[in-house]
């Protein structure tokens, strides 16, 4: 068993508490793509419930330990999914939050924010600079400040993905989008648990490389910058933690060009009749930049969001 801050028998109970609406996500071959990409193709759809991501996962276990201990409000950063997710399980449990982002954040996100009835913050800069002002406000509040792949509960959450690959398998490899870690770490720990032979593979664009180079390294190693559409997976930061998590979980951390995330856009569009966000489409970029890797294995693809910009989805896709 890999060496983590993650429990196996805590994921199982987390079953337990997170919403039914968020489990048991959809999960099929998909022929069109196989086809297009020359290796067995699973969709793994975590867009299919009320905030078209996986955060909801963790998040209801960040609130369900809110509630218990009788605390009233929480504040969180978000790139716009966590804060929709915590929204939605904060109102489930009269848990007052406030969720801060970049005011560059996709329009879309930001509006569903304030639609589940959190309060909503901007700041004039990227992700890093709204984690800083939510760590402020939650030291000026004396509240809970919510922190995506650091709180382990948004980790065993996101394992719960794990969990329900682990029991449709066996699969040859698992490609997880990798941003602050939570899912990755997350399905990484239940894969390694219980089905070590599938291949982990978190997937990170080229433009915000921050974690795969620092678990190339095996140590934090930060970047100045952030430059990729995939914005749910654009910080600069890792948190050293989750690093350590990573590192006992992962085979193989890769780097894929924004030229591939807009055309595995395109397959699942035109082959699978999803719209995805960037950070979704990160499992086929890998496969369609080193098609020799994944040829003739089967391979689950996690597509971790569905929460477009419109204006900027026709663009990027020509539409």
């Amino acid at each position: 068993m890999p060496e983590t801050r993650l429990d196996l028998d805590r994921i199982r109970a987390a079953r337990r508490v997170i919403d039914p609406v968020f489990l048991d996500s959809p999960l099929y071959r998909c022929e069109p793509l196989e086809r297009e990409l020359g290796c067995r193709v699973s969709v793994k759809l975590e867009t299919a419930n009320p905030v078209r991501s996986f955060k909801g996962r963790g998040t209801e276990l960040v609130v369900d330990g809110l509630a218990g201990r009788d605390e009233r409000a929480a504040v969180c950063a978000s790139a716009g999914n966590l804060g929709q997710a915590l929204a939605l399980s904060g109102r489930s449990r009269g848990i007052d939050v406030t969720v801060v982002a970049s005011r560059f954040a996709p329009a879309a996100k930001l509006e569903r924010i304030r639609a589940l009835g959190a309060g909503l913050e901007l700041v004039d800069g990227d992700f890093e600079l709204a984690r800083s002002r939510a760590v402020a406000l939650a030291r000026e509040r004396g509240v809970r400040l919510v922190e995506d792949s650091l709180d382990v509960e948004t980790c065993e959450g996101a394992a719960t993905i794990g969990l329900e690959l682990a029991d449709a398998g066996p699969f040859d490899a698992v490609l997880v989008a990798l941003g602050g870690g939570a899912m990755a770490t997350g399905v990484g720990h239940v894969l390694k648990t219980r089905a070590p032979d599938t291949e982990v593979i978190a997937v990170q664009p080229a433009g915000a490389p921050a974690m795969t180079l620092s678990w190339r390294a095996q140590h934090v190693v930060t970047t100045d910058s952030a430059d990729t559409i995939a914005d749910g997976v654009a910080g600069r930061f890792p948190i050293p933690e989750v690093l350590d998590d990573l590192l006992a979980v992962a085979d193989d951390a890769v780097l894929v060009r924004e030229p591939s995330i807009i055309a595995g856009m395109r397959l699942f569009l035109e082959h699978a009749g999803l719209v995805v966000e960037p950070s979704a489409a990160l499992g086929l970029a890998a496969i369609l930049e080193d098609r020799d890797r994944f040829a003739g294995r089967h391979v689950v693809t996690i597509v971790c969001g569905g929460n477009v910009d419109l204006p900027a989805y026709r663009r990027w896709l020509g539409l």
